[in-house]
């Protein structure tokens, strides 16, 4: 199978993972909330937030180790595969103490001061929080097996294994709503079996499934892999870490000059923003390990051409969901919610362009990542998300409106991106500017000019209302794939488009005749 067609499939594979996996995720956190109430389910996500805070390493030592598997299943070398995974297991088992330890002493002080928890349940809370400490170094420990798995492009299992765990999630939240024990210890310490059981399976499943999983760390154990992967992490662990650091920032400042009521707001675009975006994230996992192999095979030109393809398509992606929701966002919140925040349409709004911008570069860093050369990018992608807070405060002190954060943060990203990565992506992978601009930015553009010229006029010539809201998303819906088609796509996509189209008119064919 062809990297575009195992791109295709895996894509097909997460997103129907993801259509079962939501709705039984939304109703088992209904089910939850219900059995344990408001006080005990915001005391579950008070201490769950405060490990959170402190995991951001573990996600940039996945991505090291994300990169380094599958460089190394590109080049095919297989000895070199089972040094990473066990440069990678001694490398996890190291973080995950270490994040042991922090979160041990941090709970001493956030039970001490900083967490606002009654009393009486001060004592639940604690044991809460060691079952979450557990939890997580469990998942800090099962990143190579991740890796291992995404770098085979294996996103069957990835699915069996996310809907396995919606499920028993499900079977935990209907547990504790009958059980006559303490929900909420029941619920932590259910929780925390629960990413055993998952690394078990991972586990078992990839010691019989792939040969490179093998725990001989003593055998493998290759120094100098050992501190390159240390390095490739602490360059990551910057960028994730100061990105937390802004994402956080964000929040404490608009708290800090105008108060929970624009923290609500920014909540409600952060969930709105997170839900669209999911459908590109789904495409991008699929995506970027043909990447990194690309590069580990030596195939420089193919992997820019995904590179570039998976820049599109992640912004087509997005582009469909967002831009009519972007267009009658008012009343699209006034049919969700009873009461909508002030500032909540507009922070929506431009929280939307903001991550439409960055998805036309969003595989970029990817492709320099896998060159492997990080270090540059980071520090000045650093550098920006730091100063866009620093900015927001100056300008709130100045007595300017809360969207100003969007603004600047917009404007940050535009630099970031048209600057800080082009700058990276043509220095390290050799990407040609004058192509990127002409296949990606100028397409991505003219989709985006089209689709809402072709909206505006429902929009501009109708009422506020639901049949208004359902001819603006018929009228994209039913564009979209032509106006991709003709004038996002070049002629080497279209072909590959017209042989899916025409492999799956033929399995159809056969499938009838076979009824």
């Amino acid at each position: 199978m062809g990297a575009a067609n195992r791109v295709a499939v895996n894509t097909g594979i997460l997103y129907a993972r993801m259509a079962i996996t939501v709705f039984i995720s939304l109703y088992a956190t209904r089910l939850v909330l219900a059995a344990l109430g408001a006080d005990d389910f915001g005391i579950f996500n008070v201490v769950g937030g405060a490990v959170v805070m402190l995991t951001f390493l573990n996600s940039a030592m996945s991505a090291a180790t994300q990169r380094f598997m599958s460089f190394a299943q590109g080049r095919g070398d297989e000895d070199q595969q089972k040094k990473i995974f066990n440069v990678s297991v001694a490398l996890h088992i190291i973080i995950g103490l270490i994040i042991v330890l922090l979160l041990e002493v941090a709970g001493y002080f956030f039970f001490n001061g900083i967490l606002k928890i009654d009393a009486d349940r001060i004592g639940v809370a604690k044991l809460i929080y060691h079952f979450l400490v557990v939890s997580t170094f469990v998942k800090v420990i099962s990143v190579p097996y991740d890796a291992v798995i995404n770098a085979h492009e294996n996103m069957l299992f990835v699915a069996i294994l996310g809907i396995l765990e919606a499920v028993l999630k499900l079977g935990i939240a209907l547990f504790i709503t009958y059980t006559s024990l303490d929900r909420l210890k029941s619920y932590g310490f259910l929780m925390a079996a629960l990413a055993i059981l998952l690394l078990l399976v991972q586990r078992v499943y990839c010691h019989k499934k792939y040969e490179e999983v093998e725990i001989k760390i003593r055998k493998y154990y290759d120094k100098s892999l050992f501190w390159e992967m240390t390095s490739f992490g602490g360059w990551s662990l910057l960028g994730s870490g100061v990105s937390m650091l802004a994402q956080y920032g964000q929040g404490i400042v608009l708290n800090m000059f105008f108060g929970t009521i624009v923290n609500a707001a920014q909540g409600i675009a952060n969930q709105i923003a997170g839900q669209l975006g999911a459908f590109s994230t789904t495409m991008l996992k699929a995506l970027n390990p043909v990447i990194v192999k690309s590069e580990g095979s030596g195939n420089r030109e193919g992997m820019l051409k995904a590179t570039l393809t998976g820049a599109k398509l992640s912004y087509y992606l997005l582009l469909l969901l967002a831009l009519p929701v972007i267009m009658d966002m008012p009343f699209i919140l006034n049919l969700w919610l009873k009461d909508v925040p002030e500032y909540a349409v507009i922070f929506c709004r431009l929280l939307l362009v903001l991550n439409l911008i960055e998805q036309m570069f969003v595989t970029l860093p990817t492709a320099i990542s896998a060159i492997g050369k990080i270090k540059g990018l980071k520090i000045g992608v650093s550098i920006l998300a730091i100063s866009a807070v620093v900015l927001s405060f100056l300008f709130f002190k100045l007595g300017y409106s809360p969207e100003w954060l969007y603004y600047i943060f917009i404007v940050n990203v535009l630099i970031r991106s048209f600057v800080v990565v082009l700058y990276h992506a043509k220095k390290q992978c050799g990407l040609s500017l004058k192509y990127f601009f002409s296949d990606v930015v100028i397409k991505s553009l003219l989709i985006t000019l089209v689709l809402t010229g072709s909206m505006l006029i429902s929009y501009l010539s109708m009422e506020a209302s639901l049949i208004r809201l359902l001819i603006i998303l018929a009228t994209n819906f039913s564009l979209f794939p032509l106006v991709v088609y003709f004038l996002g796509l070049n002629e080497k996509e279209k072909k590959l488009v017209q042989s899916f189209i025409a492999v799956a008119y033929s399995s159809g064919i056969k499938f009838i005749r076979r009824k």
